[in-house]
C-alpha cells in the first residue's frame, strides 16, 4: 500500500475527484508544456456528466490561466480505465496538437492511468486488516505504531498539520452563514445548529454538535473552501466532528487525535487499495461508507479499544453503508451529501459504542466486507454512481455542457 499521507490531502472542495484531481492534472499538464498558450481539454463520463456542478470547468481554467482553455464534454463516453476521464491538448499557434495526455481521477484527489501501479511507492508489506492484525499481536504493536513503523520519520507532524486544518475548517464552518454557491439556494446550516445546540441539555448536546461539527466541514467543502480529504471531499466532514467532538468533550489531547488520525487512515487505505473511494466507481458507499469507518476507528482507539474492537467498529460502520448510492442533485456535492456526513459520524460514534460493549469477536470481517463493498459497487448501474441521471438527481437537474 501506499503512504496515508494520500488519504489525507490538504486542498478546496468541493469534489476530490472532480476539482482537486483535475486541478493537479492541469497543473502537471502546464509544466509539461509551459510555452502553450492554447489549451483543449476533454472530460468523459462522470466527470462530464457532474463536472460543472463539481466547479470542474473552473478548477482546469484557473490552472492554466492566462492560457486560453477549451472544455469538451462528453458524460455518455466512458473510457475503459476509470468512469473519470480526462484528455489533455496542447496546440500550438498553427492550431497543431503537440502534445496529449489522458489520465484519470480515481478518486481522493488521486490521479492514475494504466501505467500507474510501476510509478507507486508501496510502503506497506501488507494490504489487509486481517494480516496487519496478525502482525500487531505478534509484535505488541498498535494500528498506529504500525504505521509509524512503515511510514517516513515526520508522518506524525504531517498528521498534526491535517487535525489543525480539520479544526480551522470546523471553526469557520459554525461561524459562517448565507447561501452555497451552485444554483440550489440551500443556505448553510451549521451555524445555527450549534448555537441551538449549545442550548440543549448535556444528554441532546454532545450529538447535536457532532452534527453542527460535521455540517461546518462539508458546507465550507461545498463553497469551495479548504478541507482535508478523509478520505475524500464529499466525505470530508464525517471523520473531523468526531474527533473534534472527542477533544472539546471527552478532552481528549492533540497527541492521541493524532494517533488516532493515523489508525484511521490505515484502514481508509486498506478500502483504497481492495476497493475503491471513489464515487463515480462504486457509489457513495465507498467514500461515506469509507469515512465512517474511519470515524469509528478512531473513536475506538481513543476510547480505549482493543485492536479487534477496533477492527470490528470499522466492520460495521462500512456494513451498514452497502449499496448506498451517489446521486447529487444537479452534481453539487450538497444534497444529500451534506447531511449524510452529519448522519455518518453518529453511526461512527455508534459503531464505537457496539465494538466497546463487545469482546471484539465477530463473524464478518472488516476485508469481508471491503470485497463485499466492491462487489456491490461494480454491480451498481452506472447513473447512481456520480453521473447525476438517476436516484435523487432526478429531482432536479442541470444539464451537462455540450460540445
Amino acid at each position: 500500500m501506499e503512504s496515508i499521507r494520500k488519504i489525507y490531502r490538504i486542498g478546496h472542495g468541493p469534489s476530490s475527484s472532480h476539482t482537486m484531481a483535475p486541478k493537479a492534472a492541469a497543473q502537471r499538464f502546464k509544466e509539461k508544456n509551459p510555452a502553450i498558450h492554447n489549451f483543449q481539454i476533454t472530460l468523459y463520463g462522470s466527470l462530464a456528466a457532474t463536472g460543472e456542478g463539481h466547479l470542474t470547468d473552473k478548477a482546469i481554467i484557473d490552472t492554466l490561466s492566462p492560457a486560453k482553455v477549451k472544455i469538451i464534454w462528453k458524460p455518455e463516453e466512458f473510457l475503459p480505465f476509470h468512469n473519470n476521464a480526462m484528455m489533455f491538448e496542447a496546440i500550438d499557434n498553427q492550431n497543431n496538437v503537440v502534445d496529449s495526455w489522458t489520465i484519470y481521477s480515481v478518486g481522493g484527489g488521486k490521479l492514475a492511468d494504466e501505467n500507474t501501479k510501476e510509478t507507486e511507492v508501496e510502503i506497506y508489506p501488507h494490504d489487509n486488516i486481517s494480516e496487519i492484525l496478525d502482525y500487531i499481536e505478534t509484535n505488541g504493536l498498535t494500528y498506529w505504531e504500525y504505521v509509524n513503523q512503515h511510514e517516513d520519520s515526520d508522518i506524525l507532524d504531517y498528521l498534526h498539520r491535517v487535525w489543525i486544518k480539520m479544526q480551522e475548517a470546523i471553526e469557520r464552518g459554525i461561524q459562517t452563514e448565507g447561501v452555497l454557491p451552485g444554483g440550489l439556494c440551500l443556505r448553510r446550516k451549521a451555524a445555527s445548529y450549534y448555537v441551538k445546540a449549545l442550548s440543549y441539555k448535556p444528554s441532546l448536546q454532545g450529538r447535536s454538535l457532532v452534527i453542527a461539527y460535521a455540517l461546518a466541514t462539508a458546507e465550507e467543502n461545498a463553497a469551495g473552501g479548504e478541507i482535508v480529504t478523509a478520505p475524500t471531499c464529499g466525505s470530508s466532514g464525517v471523520l473531523p466532528a468526531v474527533l473534534f467532538h472527542l477533544k472539546r468533550n471527552h478532552n481528549f489531547n492533540d497527541k492521541s487525535i493524532i494517533r488516532a488520525l493515523a489508525s484511521a487512515a490505515l484502514f481508509g487505505n486498506v478500502v483504497k487499495t481492495k476497493a475503491s473511494i471513489s464515487g463515480a466507481e462504486v457509489g457513495c458507499q465507498g467514500e461515506i461508507g469509507t469515512a465512517c469507518s474511519m470515524a469509528a476507528v478512531a473513536a475506538t482507539q481513543l476510547f480505549g479499544g482493543s485492536p479487534q474492537q477496533i477492527e470490528y467498529a470499522a466492520e460495521m460502520a462500512l456494513e451498514h453503508h452497502l449499496g448506498l448510492t451517489c446521486d447529487p442533485i444537479c452534481g453539487l456535492v450538497q444534497i444529500p451529501c451534506i447531511e449524510r456526513t452529519a448522519f455518518a459520524a453518529l453511526r461512527a460514534l455508534d459503531a464505537n459504542m457496539f465494538a466497546m460493549l463487545s469482546d471484539g469477536k465477530h463473524i464478518v470481517s472488516f476485508d469481508k466486507v471491503v470485497k463485499t463493498m466492491n462487489l456491490t459497487g461494480k454491480d451498481l448501474p452506472s447513473l447512481y454512481k456520480e453521473t447525476a441521471m438517476g436516484g435523487l438527481a432526478l429531482l432536479k437537474n442541470i444539464p451537462p455542457k455540450k460540445q
